[in-house]
């Protein structure tokens, strides 16, 4: 089983933050809303200051580079964090890629074609799957020009989560 970073919020409660008093709760993003909503008033419940009801988010962990404001909103930041939890380094590069969740989404569940070492191995893979070629013709063939050309029209784009991890998407 691998281990996974959690990927959570620390909220600040800012009448103590206001008054030089650190106060704050780590809490779990990868759940629902209102569950969050309910770290953040047991956090505010416990503040040094009385009748303490505005937070901010100060800082996060585990969205694997996605920034998250300090007034983000709790419902996009359940939404991010889940689809982080689910699809690790690539949803947030996906995330950062569209700067949508839903258009991220669209494209992993739509248009994804796979992981490869690069795209050339991508277009070949596909190409010599559909089409027979001759061998004397086989090495005349620049797979590295024919991916540039379809990354370039737009026919295709790529993620690139590692050293030799290339994923590869249908273009809109």
């Amino acid at each position: 089983m691998e281990n996974k970073p959690e990927i959570r919020i620390y909220v600040a409660c800012l009448a103590s933050y206001n008054n030089g008093i650190l106060h704050g709760a780590w809490i779990d993003a990868d759940q629902e809303p209102w569950t969050i909503y309910d770290g953040i008033r047991a956090m505010l419940a416990t503040s040094p200051i009385a009748d303490a009801e505005d937070w901010a988010i100060h800082d996060h962990e585990g969205f694997e580079g996605v920034h998250i404001s300090e007034y983000a909103g709790i419902e996009s930041v359940a939404e991010i964090a889940a689809f982080i939890a689910g699809h690790g380094k690539l949803g947030a590069e996906l995330f950062g890629h569209f700067g949508d969740i839903a258009e991220a989404r669209e494209a992993i569940e739509e248009r994804y074609h796979g992981a490869y070492p690069s795209l050339a191995d991508y277009v070949q893979d596909m190409t010599e799957g559909c089409t027979a070629i001759p061998e004397s013709l086989r090495y005349y063939i620049d797979w590295q020009a024919m991916a540039r050309d379809a990354e370039m029209s737009g026919d295709l784009f790529t993620v690139e989560t590692a050293h030799d991890e290339v994923h590869v998407f249908a273009g809109v």
